[in-house]
């Protein structure tokens, strides 16, 4: 448990013709990241509808249940720049075929060795359920990492306390959340909700959201995004719990050390405990 550095994309959306423009795209960020000396890169959650700007034969763009068939190409591309680079990257979300005609949302982590993981979004808005025909994920994982355990927890998932109370009583000190977000209402939702995740947790939360336009592909028209990292608001952090912010809607990296025994020193004897102070015997242990 030592420190370790972070960084959170502000993606910029923009229309494209072709795969390798995206894949130029994601390894100018993940190459300035490295610049920094970080060890995690967070992208945002459904930066890869880009893809779907590419469009047919005809100029149309494609349709939402054409994304799983870049998956391959994107995991190939990622796990390439986490080895080459030696970084561990949460590839924001990419929708993939989840069975049965349905879909979902899935954060992605790859390790710097090869290895890749998945989280499905765990609730789904409105949007995504409606007009996406995604469907949700059916349990949280956290994973660990040398440099500790973390969680994925996409936009909307922070806005349920519950699901952070099962990923800190799983292990879990900092949560990643990929955002995307089309309003000021929106982005506030998540932000907000991540502050108060992180207070009564006492982890730490990295999120980030989408910039830019699609000006092609359906919902994505619009995004409100800035990255963000947050941690609890006790002495040995800033009183605001913001160690770092981006600029809104600007196409920027966002940088900052954690320390991770801080959060074990404020748990054990902060100026609030709230995880330690949890009243089991009236609402539910999720450890």
């Amino acid at each position: 448990m030592g420190s370790l550095r972070v960084c959170a994309v502000q993606y910029k959306l923009a229309d494209i013709e072709r795969f390798e423009q995206f894949a130029d795209q994601i390894r100018h960020y993940v190459r300035n990241a490295s610049e920094y000396g970080v060890q995690f890169i967070l992208f945002p959650e459904f930066f890869t509808t880009q893809l779907l700007s590419i469009g047919d034969d005809e100029g149309r763009p494609l349709s939402i249940e054409r994304l799983p068939d870049f998956t391959e190409r994107y995991i190939e591309l990622f796990q390439s720049l986490a080895a080459e680079y030696q970084v561990h990257i949460v590839g924001g979300t990419h929708v993939i075929d989840a069975g049965g005609g349905m879909l979902n949302n899935a954060a992605h982590l790859f390790y710097p060795n090869g290895r890749v993981e998945q989280q499905a979004k765990l609730h789904m808005t409105p949007t995504e359920r409606e007009e996406w025909n995604m469907s949700h994920g059916e349990s949280l994982r956290v994973f660990d990492t040398e440099h500790g355990t973390i969680a994925m927890l996409t936009c909307y998932d922070i806005e349920f306390p519950e699901v952070v109370r099962m990923a800190r009583a799983k292990g879990a000190d900092i949560i990643f959340c990929p955002s995307c977000t089309d309003d000021r209402h929106g982005f506030y939702r998540v932000r907000y909700c991540c502050h108060a995740r992180a207070v009564e947790n006492q982890v730490y939360i990295v999120t980030t959201g989408t910039v830019g336009s699609l000006r092609k592909v359906d919902f994505m028209r619009a995004n409100y995004g800035q990255a963000a990292v947050i941690s609890p608001n006790d002495i040995p952090f800033p009183p605001a719990g913001i160690m770092t912010e981006g600029i809104i809607n600007d196409d920027m990296l966002v940088v900052a050390d954690l320390n991770v025994q801080l959060l074990h020193d404020v748990r054990a004897a902060g100026s609030v405990t709230t995880w330690r102070d949890r009243r089991t015997d009236l609402y539910c242990d999720w450890s």
